[in-house]
């Protein structure tokens, strides 16, 4: 049973998504803590409960310093980074200075970037000339404004309402900023956990696809419960980090 395939000494570090909080990973967070887990949901600065720091000149690289913050003031080490969506961008960059401190990365319907590439880049030109023109008209021409959560495929009228009152703006130079080197994330041990119905680019996805063909030490795994899977299906998405925890145990 998955309920005794993971040591409960390595510390979990979950990242939230674009527009989102540490508050979206609540309730898988507290299953892994039943199991004996540490857990750590940080938030990115200027969203979630750090949605009073909202700053124009919030990007790319605020976030990624967040992130590794996180690490060096906690002490992590030896640890399982789980990044959702956007947070994927922000965890591979990080990857550069605490690829030391993580034991195990996992892609959750996340973007994987290659150096000097953007959100914009990887979400494709089309989508990101919409995404430009709602900040113009609905953004004050700096943010990218929430948008409703039936947007990430989340149909139950309780969890729409629940996601609705926190969700945040999100500096639209987070999503216009190229990120640095990636390689370390690239060569480090991870999965990539495609989320469906998924949200991902499908050029992303047959990145991800392919890395786990070539790459002995990277696994590919499906989910059901849509781009939100954290809120829609936490049970299964506890299920997948189980896993990735006894993957990691075994490396």
């Amino acid at each position: 049973m998955l309920e005794s395939v993971a040591s409960n000494s390595r510390p979990f570090v979950l990242l939230h998504g674009g527009r989102h909080g540490g508050w979206c990973w609540g309730p898988v967070a507290s299953r892994l803590r039943r199991r004996g887990f540490d857990v750590l949901t940080p938030t990115l600065t200027g969203l979630g409960d750090r949605s009073h720091l909202l700053d124009p000149s919030i990007g790319l690289d605020t976030h990624v310093q967040d992130l590794v913050a996180t690490f060096e003031y906690e002490d992590l080490t030896d640890s399982i980074l789980v990044a959702h969506s956007y947070g994927g961008v922000v965890a591979s960059a990080a990857m550069e200075k605490i690829a030391d401190r993580v034991r195990f990365m996992v892609y959750v319907d996340a973007l994987i970037p290659r150096a000097g590439e953007s959100v914009f880049d990887l979400v494709g030109p089309r989508r990101a000339a919409a995404i430009e023109e709602n900040a113009r008209n609905h953004g004050r021409g700096w943010t990218v404004p929430v948008s409703d959560a039936s947007y990430y495929g989340i149909t139950d009228p309780d969890i729409i309402a629940w996601v609705n009152s926190k969700l945040t703006p999100q500096p639209i130079k987070t999503y216009r900023d190229p990120v640095g080197s990636t390689e370390r994330a690239w060569s480090h041990p991870g999965m990539f956990v495609e989320c469906l119905p998924t949200r991902a680019e499908p050029f992303v996805l047959d990145r991800a696809r392919d890395r786990s063909v070539r790459d002995e030490k990277f696994w590919y795994r499906t989910l059901e419960g849509t781009h939100e899977a954290p809120l829609t299906n936490p049970d299964g998405t506890l299920e997948i980090l189980l896993e990735a925890a006894r993957i990691a145990d075994s490396l």
